[in-house]
């Protein structure tokens, strides 16, 4: 989906100065809104401020020595005017601070759509739209909205009324997962209130077993103890990929003991590296190229098993069940992608089928693995499947 994001940040606080300069660990308001919407590839990144004071140029300035240009405007109509109307654009209410993942999960909607929060005391910093809804302060929008409100807007205030047209036009009204919702910045005072929250939405939502109820502990204990590490979240990332690949080629010398070990060790550094990137205002994205070559990765570390087990005795029953699992899960994965389907927690996934296959080799039987993970990449397809079907209907 070609994206822009716009980001609000003319309100000011009671001391007079711009909620978008609020100091956020180090950092302000902005520089992480900014961030946030680079990490989903937004581009343009357009900032709607009425005056451009100098505290703000220098944040302008800091983000784009990082590569991440950002568009100052200070009125509707030269806001919508940044975006070509097939974008879909990312409204980002003033003084509120979301989490990367929540933006990359709201970024799999089909525009027009509204992240919502309850409307109850919890939430009473958020806008209200209804008696049961108030706005989270994030929206998907299609640039024509944008354009035409733009147009009849007058002295009304832009961010609001988008708000209001778009609920008018029949937007969906999407709930915020538990642990993602925005932390409202200009609310708080504490740089401490704004680490807690960082550190609670990085444990962001887990969409396979493992993740939820193996992993949590391991993950809480590396993020708090490299958070002031001079390791790179990149670092982390390309580490595990490195790991998995150094497995395939232990399976292909027929060392799978020592595979399994490298496996095992590298299952929760990806997340890892992605949390300790949001603890740190510079979220990564899902698209980037270690992201996307680990699910590959791990298709030749079982590819490099069945080889062995073909080779070595197997027969070559062992490489049509790998190479059946590895299209079976990309399959699903495909049809899985931008839907959210509920009951997915037990589908295949290669953290999934990399824990499943721990009674399999406590006993040697790695053959019999390659067909175990067709059955359940198969299966989880079919339900993936089933799960399509009844959302269409």
């Amino acid at each position: 989906m070609a994206l822009g994001a716009l980001i609000a940040a003319h309100d000011e606080d009671d001391r007079g100065g711009l909620h978008a300069l609020a100091p956020l660990a180090g950092r302000t308001l902005i520089e992480y809104q900014a961030r946030c919407a680079a990490a989903i590839g937004a581009a343009p990144i357009v900032v709607l401020v009425e005056k451009v004071p100098p505290a703000l140029q220098t944040a302008f300035e800091r983000l784009r020595s990082d590569g991440i240009t950002v568009v100052p405007v200070s009125d509707a109509m030269e806001a919508a005017a940044r975006f070509d109307p097939e974008l879909a654009v990312m409204q980002m209410a003033d003084g509120v601070a979301p989490s990367a993942p929540l933006l990359a999960d709201l970024m799999e909607e089909a525009a027009p759509a509204i992240l919502t929060v309850p409307d109850d005391e919890q939430h009473a910093g958020f806008e209200r739209i209804d008696n049961s809804h108030r706005w989270a302060g994030l929206s998907l929008l299609p640039s024509k909205l944008l354009t035409d409100t733009a147009r009849m807007l007058g002295d009304w205030d832009l961010q609001s009324t988008l708000l209001r047209r778009a609920v008018q036009e029949g937007a969906r009204l999407v709930a915020a997962p538990d642990g993602l919702t925005p932390y409202i910045a200009a609310s708080e005072g504490s740089g401490d209130a704004f680490d807690r929250h960082l550190l609670q939405s990085s444990r962001h939502r887990r969409r396979d077993w493992p993740s939820r109820y193996l992993l949590p502990p391991v993950e809480d204990f590396l993020t708090r103890h490299l958070m002031g590490a001079p390791v790179s979240p990149a670092v982390l990332l390309w580490t595990a990929l490195a790991m998995v690949l150094l497995a395939a080629l232990l399976f292909t010398r027929g060392l799978p003991w020592w595979a399994m070990g490298m496996l095992l060790a590298a299952s929760p550094l990806d997340r890892l590296s992605e949390r300790l990137a949001t603890v740190r205002l510079r979220p990564v994205s899902r698209q980037s190229a270690g992201f996307r070559l680990l699910g590959p990765a791990h298709g030749a570390a079982l590819l490099g098993l069945a080889w062995f087990e073909t080779n070595h005795g197997g027969g070559w029953g062992a490489l049509v069940a790998a190479a059946a699992a590895i299209a079976f899960g990309e399959a699903a994965r495909v049809e899985h992608r931008g839907r959210e389907l509920g009951p997915d927690l037990w589908l295949f996934s290669p953290r999934s089928a990399l824990f499943l296959s721990l009674p399999f080799a406590a006993f040697g039987a790695w053959s019999l693995l390659t067909v175990a993970l067709a059955v359940y990449a198969a299966a989880s397809f079919f339900i993936i499947q089933q799960l399509v079907l009844t959302t269409r209907d």
